[in-house]
């Protein structure tokens, strides 16, 4: 299924790199969502993480295409996001119907844990816990 993803064009170090990358932007979204949403109701809580799913969604790609200019010299300086096109894009990640590639799938799964890392019920006040 992933056979033609860029992901393989690139050398086995070129791999961790982006696998690490990767990573971080995923643990970094995902405690992003945990604290900046912590304090409010539930509602709130999901469409923010809605949202910042849909700005990782519309951002991180220029963040992807500079590390790919550090493994590919040959790449040119340029703006690789725009003005978002089409809003139903990050739903279309979320269910998985976007594109059969590595990295939609990926941010489907982020997607989803961003919500849940927002959405999770607060503890109560006075409450002990055993």
């Amino acid at each position: 299924m992933y056979r033609q993803d860029s992901f393989f064009d690139l050398s086995g170090w070129g791999q961790v790199g982006l696998a690490l990358l990767s990573a971080i932007l995923f643990l970094l979204m995902v405690l992003l969502a945990r604290r900046a949403l912590r304090p409010f109701p539930i509602w709130v809580r999901f469409f923010g993480a809605l949202f910042l799913f849909w700005l990782f969604v519309w951002l991180s790609p220029q963040i992807y295409y500079m590390y790919y200019r550090l493994v590919i010299p040959d790449l040119p300086l340029q703006w690789v996001i725009w003005p978002p096109r089409d809003p139903l894009k990050p739903l279309e990640i979320l269910i998985f119907s976007y594109e059969q590639n590595l990295s939609a799938h990926g941010q489907g799964i982020l997607g989803w844990t961003v919500i849940l890392a927002a959405v999770p019920p607060r503890k109560q006040a006075g409450r002990s816990e055993g």
